[in-house]
């Protein structure tokens, strides 16, 4: 059995697991507790060398892990559409981890406003491509975030509103809750699940720098006092892929505020659990992906 902090994993030999953003934070953690437990886990990165950096290192400190390194930038379709095309294997876990926050308006490859189309629409057209091919579940690492968020498929690019970048952030969370929902629902019949997790308040770069030198050191105090450390933040996305949970669970800390604790089921925001505004995302992210 691998450890991670309170969580006792399954062996998982003989399993694939396939891990966005597998690099740093929470992805890291991740995927070094995954292949602890015997996983072959593939790093879908967008710098390949930065990953066979951190391969290499996990190597050093569990020797024969396997890990694959593979390039995916989920702001960029046309590497996601190449990496699917490249995949031929069953996926027993799918791990949608990777993410962005920005406090500038940017846009991906594509057009779509960054935080949207990284955060959600990338996995998604990731996700249904690889749908053939997973067996088990997918879990989706979105945010409570969303619980301010009021997703606005009228301009969901936010080429109209004066932009908010948290807002922005919320409504890419809410829309990861809503994709697996609707997702879920899909995959009832075949057996498969989906299910959502909150991480908590990590200690990781994601948004480091984005707010400018005073705000980043006041977030890097306060999460130093309220946040997890990475390992203790990926022990959400480690349950949800590992144990045996309903399909469309959230799941995320028991602690003050949900932002540090032991994994729990979580509730969710009331839009997080409308099912039409589900099935309405899912058609208008085909729509974008096509």
């Amino acid at each position: 059995m691998a450890t991670t902090p309170e969580l006792d994993l399954p062996d998982l030999t003989g399993r694939t697991v396939i891990v966005t953003g597998a690099t740093s934070g929470i992805g890291r953690a991740t995927t070094a507790a995954l292949a602890d437990a015997g996983a072959r886990v593939i790093m879908a990165v967008r710098n390949v060398d930065k990953g066979a950096a951190v391969a290499a290192d996990l190597r050093a400190t569990t020797p024969g892990a396997a890990l694959d390194v593979r390039a995916l930038d989920l702001a960029d379709l046309a590497t996601v559409r190449g990496f699917a095309r490249a995949w031929t294997d069953p996926v027993d876990i799918m791990i949608n981890n990777a993410g962005v926050m920005s406090t500038r308006r940017a846009e991906t490859a594509d057009g779509f406003e960054l935080q949207l189309g990284t955060n959600h629409l990338g996995h998604f057209l990731l996700t249904t491509l690889l749908l053939p091919l997973i067996t088990g579940r997918v879990v989706v690492v979105a945010s409570d975030a969303h619980r301010w968020a009021h997703l606005d498929l009228d301009d969901p690019h936010w080429q109209h509103r004066r932009y908010r970048a948290f807002a922005a952030y919320g409504e890419s969370k809410l829309a990861n809750l809503l994709f697996a929902l609707e997702l879920d629902r899909r995959l009832g019949p075949t057996g498969r699940r989906a299910l959502a997790v909150h991480p908590g308040w990590v200690q990781s770069d994601l948004g480091l720098g984005q707010h400018g030198l005073t705000a980043t050191r006041i977030s890097t105090a306060l999460g130093s006092v309220f946040g997890q450390i990475p390992e203790a933040g990926a022990r959400s996305t480690l349950v949800a892929a590992t144990q045996d949970l309903p399909g469309g669970s959230y799941i995320g800390p028991d602690g003050l505020g949900a932002n540090r604790g032991v994994p729990t089921l979580l509730g969710r925001s009331r839009d997080a659990v409308d099912a039409d505004l589900a099935r309405r995302l899912w058609s208008w992210s085909e729509s974008q992906v096509s």
